[in-house]
């Protein structure tokens, strides 16, 4: 089995290291053959010089470099475009994401289940007004939308290649990367965990970014 672990980041210097020893301690655990690219999405610290030192070390790295800040969705498209693995694994570079759960994900894959998405109990260190922010978006998304959105779900999952390919045929331009992922189907399956804390560094979503 190959797996693709797609990590789209910004300003994440001070996690890469931490993160890529977690991801690599969980693949070998495993003796699977992977890929770890990491799309670098206009960072402004020294993120991209932490990838080419990953690089380095490691054939198993692979890193992708935008020239400005486009946005997470863009991001995860590239990775998507650049995957070779039969299943894609995908999640955020703050840690936030326990890369232990994908020995569960690869179980209910290997189950017959293309798409094993993790669902928090809870979201971490996260203020009252964001969350309450984040609820009533999804309530007013549920609202507009034909399809069921799927609440407190982020991008950290497991994506069957079929999946992926049905992505790469998508032309949108404004991508709400959460919203494709429900509406291409497949069999989907929810694993639920309790989100921690970031390892180091602050979100780059400000409030304003997020109410926009």
């Amino acid at each position: 089995m190959d797996i693709s672990v797609v990590v789209p980041l910004y300003n994440e210097e001070e996690s890469l290291p931490e993160l890529f020893a977690w991801i690599e301690r969980v693949m070998k655990a495993h003796d699977f053959s992977y890929e770890v690219i990491f799309v670098n999405d206009g960072s402004t610290d020294r993120s991209w010089q932490i990838i080419e030192q990953l690089q380095t070390k490691s054939d198993k790295v692979r890193g992708i470099k935008f020239r400005r800040n486009y946005g997470k969705s863009p991001a995860l498209y590239c990775g998507f475009e650049q995957a070779q693995g039969d299943v894609v694994i995908t999640m955020d570079a703050d840690l936030q994401d326990p890369p232990e759960l994908v020995d569960r994900m690869l179980q209910y894959w290997e189950e017959g289940y293309d798409d094993i998405y993790a669902k928090r109990r809870n979201r971490g260190e996260e203020s009252w007004m964001r969350r309450r922010l984040s609820l009533a978006f999804y309530s007013i998304l549920q609202k507009m939308s034909r399809i069921d959105i799927l609440p407190n779900v982020g991008d950290f999952r497991l994506l069957d290649r079929r999946c992926v390919l049905t992505l790469r045929h998508l032309r949108e331009q404004e991508r709400y990367t959460k919203g494709l992922f429900c509406w291409i189907g497949y069999r989907k399956k929810s694993i639920e965990f309790d989100r921690g804390d970031r390892l180091a560094g602050h979100s780059s979503w400000s409030f304003f970014k997020l109410l926009n």
